[in-house]
C-alpha cells in the first residue's frame, strides 16, 4: 500500500492541532528531510483509513506509515523519520531504535508527549486529551513496527 501521497514514500503523521508537534514537524521538514524523502502530514488532513490508521492511534502518538503499509508508532515513528531523512540524521534514527536504547527512547517519548504543552512551541491546546497507554510506550502499531 502506498502512502496517501501516491508517491510510494513513507508518511510521518503528527498532530496538527498541537503547537509543539507542528513546530517539531517544521523543524523536521527544514533540517531532517529538506529533500522530501517522505511526507510529513497532520493526521487531521489525511484519509486515515487509507493509511490503515485510526484517529485514536494518531491522538496517542506520532505514526510513520511505510510505503508497504506497515506502521511504526511513537518513538519508532520518529526513528523512521530520522532514518529516512538526510544522511547526517540517519545514525540517530538507528540509535533510537537500537536494543537497549529503544526502551529508554520510549520512556522519553512518553514524557515529552505528556508534557508537550510545557515545551517550546507548545500551548495549552497541546495538553494530552487522554493518558499515555501501552501502545505508545511499546512503539508499535500495525503488523511490522521495527
Amino acid at each position: 500500500m502506498d502512502s496517501s501521497s501516491g508517491t510510494g514514500r513513507g508518511v510521518l503523521v503528527f498532530d496538527g492541532d498541537c503547537g509543539f508537534c507542528t513546530t517539531s514537524a517544521r523543524f523536521a521538514k527544514r533540517w531532517v528531510d529538506r529533500r522530501g524523502r517522505y511526507d510529513l502530514q497532520p493526521w487531521q488532513e489525511l484519509d486515515l483509513a487509507a493509511l490503515g490508521l485510526t484517529e485514536a492511534q494518531c491522538i496517542e502518538a506520532a505514526q510513520y506509515v511505510r510505503p508497504d503499509g506497515t506502521v511504526a508508532s511513537a518513538h519508532l515513528a520518529i526513528a523512521e523519520g530520522l532514518r529516512h531523512g538526510a544522511p547526517p540524521w540517519r545514525p540517530l534514527g538507528w540509535l533510537v531504535a537500537a536494543p537497549g536504547i529503544r526502551a529508554v527512547a520510549g520512556r522519553v517519548y512518553t514524557w515529552v508527549a505528556d508534557h508537550r504543552y510545557q515545551l517550546p512551541g507548545g500551548t495549552p491546546a497541546c495538553a494530552p486529551t487522554q493518558p499515555a497507554t501501552a501502545p505508545a510506550a511499546s512503539g508499535t502499531a500495525g503488523p511490522s513496527a521495527q
